[in-house]
């Protein structure tokens, strides 16, 4: 899993470049930032290497960019709340080219202590593309050393994740993960390879398809696989059980069969919801008032959608976590945006939140469940990285992780 990898605290960055590859990935509304939480996580790094004396330059993707480089995806208003955080300037550069003149003379200027934010790396076109062979060998021609602290973006083997370790390697530099990364490494990492247990997997979410290595490498690794979401519906059709409307992944079924019967191989407890909170139809606009009514999990109606779980699964998965002592969530028990469909979300939140287990949230639509209902700090880690605490989950080598330099 690469746990062993250098971090900002094994390298010597006194007077040197040190480009830094953060998560800025933050949310914009009318070019102000509604959401900071990526830029406060990427601080404790930047600090660092600051009070170290380093020439720090940062680099960051920000949105799709689907139609090329525009002023609505410029991390602009990054540098300012940056600056604003850090009580020092950061110097912007604007240039869409990203590694252009302009970076080049801002980093031939900085002095020690010195902090410079670059454009949008995805300005540059497709970072994975042989393009980024390029932008790689330019990047890398702006520091000495490389640290990635970007969890969210480290399962892609960009030319700013991972490409460019090996030019900085090629001319002797040092390639790190910064504090964000080794924090998510280490808690994500132990929960799966080293787990104090027993350990509690809670999936969820729509899809099984998202999940479906996910669900393979957590059956040999926890002792109880909980499941929620929409997803557990192709599990319940898959034991026989009338669904009605709710969503199905009819290309699963099988697939959903053979991991009930590893589980019972293996002798783990995978726990399915035994009741469902049903509606007429999904709420529109999502978080419309909705009438709802319980049923057992093999009684939904025809023409019935089930949309979250119901109170007696509620009280079963709770249940499951107060012995817990590690636990691993990613993916909500129904609609969470919808206030009364929220219900069963909260109840596993609520759990979480009382048990003495660590608890790690997985990212994505988990995390924001959690720090929506207002649970983020009775965690113990939350994620940033939605994708990639999955792949890490599935057990899969990320190219950000794996492109560091080993102790």
């Amino acid at each position: 899993m690469g746990l062993n990898k250098k971090s900002v605290d094994d390298i010597h960055a006194a007077g040197k470049r040190v480009l830094v590859r953060c998560d800025f990935n933050v949310p914009l509304k009318n070019g102000e930032i509604t959401d900071e939480t990526r830029i406060v996580a990427a601080l404790p790094t930047i600090q660092k290497l600051i009070g170290d004396g380093a020439k720090v330059i940062l680099c960051s993707h920000l949105g799709k960019v689907k139609n090329g480089p525009n002023e609505g995806e410029s991390l602009a208003p990054v540098a300012k709340r940056l600056s604003e955080k850090l009580g020092k300037e950061v110097k912007f550069v604007a240039d869409y080219n990203v590694t252009g003149a302009d970076a080049t003379a801002a980093v031939a200027a900085m002095k020690e202590g010195d902090v410079v934010l670059l454009q949008n790396t995805r300005f540059r076109g497709a970072e994975e593309t042989k393009n980024g062979e390029a932008f790689s060998k330019e990047l890398a021609d702006l520091c000495d050393v490389y640290v990635c602290d970007a969890f969210g973006s480290s399962h892609r083997a960009h030319a700013s994740v991972a490409g460019v370790t090996d030019v900085v390697r090629a001319k002797g530099g040092e390639c790190a993960v910064g504090y964000l990364m080794q924090k998510e490494i280490n808690f994500l990492g132990n929960a799966v390879e080293d787990p104090v247990r027993p350990f509690v997997a809670i999936l969820g979410g729509a899809k099984v398809a998202d999940k479906l290595n996910v669900i393979n490498n957590l059956l040999e690794k926890c002792d109880t696989l909980i499941i929620g979401g929409g997803m557990a519906f192709t599990f319940l059709k898959a034991k026989g059980y009338e669904i009605g409307k709710s969503l199905v992944d009819n290309e699963k079924i099988d697939y959903c069969k053979e991991m009930m019967d590893k589980a019972e191989k293996l002798g783990k407890k995978l726990l399915l919801p035994i009741d469902t909170t049903i509606a007429a139809g999904f709420p529109d606009p999502i978080d419309a008032p909705i009438e709802v009514s319980f049923v057992d999990a093999d009684k939904i109606p025809a023409d019935k959608e089930g949309l979250d779980i119901g109170p007696k699964t509620a009280e079963l998965y709770a249940d499951a976590v107060k012995n817990a002592k590690t636990v691993v969530w990613n993916g909500p028990m129904g609609v969470f945006e919808n206030p009364t469909l929220a219900a069963g979300t909260i109840a596993v939140a609520k759990a979480l939140a009382a048990t003495d287990a660590t608890t790690i949230i997985g990212g994505g639509d988990s995390a924001a469940a959690v720090n929506q209902l207002g649970f983020a700090d009775k965690m113990s880690h939350i994620s940033t990285g939605g994708g990639a605490s999955l792949e890490f989950l599935e057990g899969k080598e990320l190219p950000g992780v794996v492109a560091a330099d080993d102790k």
